[in-house]
């Protein structure tokens, strides 16, 4: 549906959207739960000439829950060589473009980085309107390390692509994300434990904000028997496993470090600096620098 009418209603009040400044918009929509948009979001959508959606179906769903009638088109994996030039073309005529995926943030696990890397290319101004994100969502709610993270999408169908995949994220000092089709999560969390090791911690987010959402935690191996021996789970699957638990490092290995650091800043900061590195003690490190530098002395004298 089209129209020239610029408004979202919220409840039973119709509100006016102001004006966009000709821009390239990526708006971020719920994963589930339609409650979850932005005003922000709802705004630049009844504001837009043009909203380009991964499938103009599923979009319609919410733009009529919030009474918005705006020009839709597709932008999707299969023609985006035909439709982002027609975007580009009307982002260099002045018009804006608010870019949504089916759900969640565009630009994740979907090819709306073209447009985006096409845009930029062209001196087109980029605005993001963050908002709900499955990856996100499931690493908050898995127990597991949040501080660094790897998203990496779907993993290859092939079982040998999948494990050669695996194995170069095993050692990784991250929390890894991954999406996962619900009829394939037993046989990729049995990948995950022979190659990323099956005592590993790891958390399955199902359905996340919908009626049904289940997040449940355990070690890749007691995960993989639980979905083995259970029946096809229904919806949306995200798969977080916990970081490689850190070796210890070689003494040989930390000597160099404090050598390098103390080459660059006082003993006590580099001790300091190490003891982070490292997770060791920071006058254990102190000291150890002390004994290499008094033995670096002798050595230099005799």
């Amino acid at each position: 549906m089209t129209g020239d009418k610029r408004s979202y209603v919220i409840g039973q009040t119709e509100i006016a959207a102001r004006p966009l400044a000709p821009a390239l918009y990526l708006v971020a929509t719920p994963i589930g739960n339609l409650a979850d948009i932005t005003l922000r979001a709802l705004e630049t959508l009844a504001s837009a000439d043009i909203v380009a959606c991964e499938d103009t179906r599923v979009s319609r769903v919410l733009l009529e829950r919030y009474g918005i009638r705006r020009r839709t088109t597709a932008y999707h994996e299969h023609n985006a060589a035909e439709a982002g030039p027609k975007l580009i073309a009307a982002l260099e005529a002045g018009q804006s473009v608010a870019l949504i995926s089916d759900a969640g943030t565009p630009l994740v696990s979907d090819p709306g980085y073209r447009l985006v890397g096409e845009a930029l290319d062209h001196g087109i101004r980029v605005v993001p309107i963050p908002g709900p994100s499955a990856a996100l969502a499931a690493l908050t709610a898995s127990g597991l390390p949040s501080d660094a993270f790897l998203f990496a999408g779907f993993l290859p169908v092939k079982t040998g692509q999948r494990l050669t995949k695996l194995e170069s994220f095993r050692q990784v000092p991250a929390t890894l994300i991954f999406f996962e089709s619900p009829r394939r999560l037993a046989e990729t969390l049995a990948a995950m434990a022979k190659a990323l090791g099956g005592g590993r911690k790891a958390a399955i987010g199902r359905e996340l904000t919908k009626a049904f959402e289940e997040t449940r935690t355990g070690t890749l191996r007691d995960l993989a028997d639980h979905y083995a021996a259970a029946d096809t789970p229904k919806g949306e699957i995200v798969i977080c496993v916990g970081p490689a638990e850190a070796k210890a490092d070689e003494p040989e290995d930390i000597d160099r470090l404090l050598l390098s650091l103390a080459a660059e800043m006082p003993a006590s900061k580099a001790a300091a600096e190490a003891a982070k590195m490292t997770g060791g003690q920071k006058q254990a490190l102190y000291r150890r620098l002390l004994e290499l530098r008094d033995t670096a002395a002798e050595d230099s004298s005799g």
